[in-house]
């Protein structure tokens, strides 16, 4: 059947009735199946890779080329003679978005431990076990405000880095004067689509539902990435070109074209074509031309012709979205019943299940709807999630609402991967009042989680990791 376009908006899950009333129902009930003995538990990474990784199907065979071609670039490690470094988190995309395919997030056994080597030290926060990380120093020396990422290694050591000589940044000091904050990657599943939704879609759906968000406490706001400090009468749009940014997690960043080139740049030490200029400059330490990446005017193929972040892009575009289980965990009842409860608590004001995105150049992405929860929109979490950093117009306190795709098979939950369990994730939502003008955007709605029986918790877990 033909889908009408009328204006690429929203498909939002039904609100049954206010939040707030539905919790004064749950309330007054004595829930008969819910045992004393009872604890609702997040049941944990949904095992099997079927869910995700692949290529949108249906796509043209000139777009499976060069999705296989950026597939095999997005995994592959860079090289000093490359440009690696001289600073750096890790040498690949690949290593950061691991699990539970490529083109996730962190996995299970850190890659940065392996990469660190006998070159470098690894500082306290990065674990075996523990989440991929970037550090950023939240101040100065002097007490300006810093926000921008410290890299954690150097190429000192490293083959073919000669006699480049840098010292790490001194985390212990920094994490003593408690400094140090800590980002982990965002899975890249799915982005085409994001990418795609139109600037109206976002803002019709952050208008609607108004009465319920004011309920409860939620606002919003799109972010904006002004350049200095222009005045303009859409303070909501992002700077010089008038668009909403989306990518990252403070949506920060625009497109997948710029999310690529600044990690290239950022997390690499990969110079390119956006990002033209060393991080660091030290002449000692610089191994090959700069900037280090740069389309190949003489290849013999438009494939081979894409320099890297072109490739990083262009697969993170036709990587296709997450699918979710229509039984695993629980079953379908208590997954269907969790997604009832997602709504009724409020929790899908911001975590708007789909929208749906425009006409695009791409066919598998044009009209297409985008089932991401989330509005895209950044929100005030209060000041046990705040980190000081300020991107864009998102403050210390705002990030961008996750999209929950694909939740299912994350191990490491919230922008610094402080919690593997699923409930403190939720509760590290809500903090601050409004007695002191900081609380959480999340607070009643948490507070509603909170209220529920154990057993609709658990239908609410398992909804989530469903997904």
């Amino acid at each position: 059947m033909k889908q009408h376009n009328i204006a690429p908006l929203i498909l939002a899950s039904a609100i049954a009735g206010s939040p707030f009333l539905f919790m004064q129902e749950v309330a007054s009930q004595t829930s008969s199946a819910t045992s004393t003995s009872f604890t609702a538990r997040d049941p944990g990474v949904r095992p099997g890779t079927n869910y995700v990784g692949k290529p949108y199907e249906k796509m043209t065979p000139n777009q499976y080329v060069f999705f296989n071609a950026a597939r095999l670039e997005f995994a592959a490690a860079e090289e000093v003679d490359e440009g690696l470094g001289p600073r750096m988190n890790l040498d690949s995309c690949g290593g950061c978005h691991a699990f539970p395919a490529l083109g996730g997030t962190s996995p299970y056994v850190n890659p940065q431990v392996a990469f660190a080597g006998k070159t470098n030290s690894i500082p306290s926060f990065i674990k075996a076990n523990g989440p991929v990380r970037e550090a950023r120093f939240v101040r100065n020396p002097d007490g300006t405000p810093d926000g921008g990422v410290h890299s954690i290694f150097t190429i000192t050591g490293r083959t073919g880095a000669g006699n480049c000589n840098l010292a790490q940044p001194d985390f212990a000091h920094e994490l003593a004067m408690n400094n140090v904050i800590f980002r982990i990657p965002t899975p890249v599943f799915g982005l085409g689509l994001i990418e795609q939704i139109p600037d109206t879609a976002i803002l019709i759906n952050k208008a609607s539902n108004a009465t319920t968000k004011q309920s409860l406490g939620i606002r919003g706001r799109t972010n904006i990435v002004q350049a200095g400090n222009t005045v303009t009468g859409q303070p909501n749009l992002n700077g010089n070109d008038g668009t909403i940014a989306r990518f990252g997690w403070k949506a920060q960043n625009k497109s997948l074209l710029l999310f690529s080139g600044e990690a290239y740049n950022v997390e690499m030490g990969i110079t390119n074509e956006l990002f033209q200029t060393e991080r660091d400059e030290t002449p000692t330490c610089q191994f090959a031309t700069t900037p280090n990446d740069v389309t190949d005017t003489n290849a013999a193929t438009p494939v081979a012709a894409m320099n890297g972040l072109q490739q990083f892009a262009l697969f993170m575009r036709l990587l296709a979205p997450p699918t979710a289980s229509s039984t695993a965990p629980g079953g379908s009842a208590s997954i269907t019943r969790g997604s009832n409860l997602f709504s009724m608590i409020g929790c899908s004001q911001c975590h708007t299940p789909t929208l749906v995105t425009g006409k695009s150049t791409i066919a598998v992405l044009s009209n297409q709807p985008a089932h991401l929860y989330s509005d895209l929109l950044i929100h005030d979490m209060g000041p046990d999630l705040a980190d000081g950093i300020s991107q864009g117009q998102a403050g210390p306190s705002e990030f961008r609402t996750a999209p929950l795709w694909g939740l299912g098979q994350r191990i490491f939950f919230l922008h610094d991967g402080r919690t593997n369990d699923l409930i403190t994730a939720i509760r590290e939502h809500q903090s601050g009042s409004s007695r002191t003008s900081d609380a959480s955007e999340a607070n009643a709605v948490v507070a509603n989680f909170n209220k529920l029986p154990e057993s609709d918790k658990q239908h609410l877990l398992n909804f989530l990791r469903s997904l």
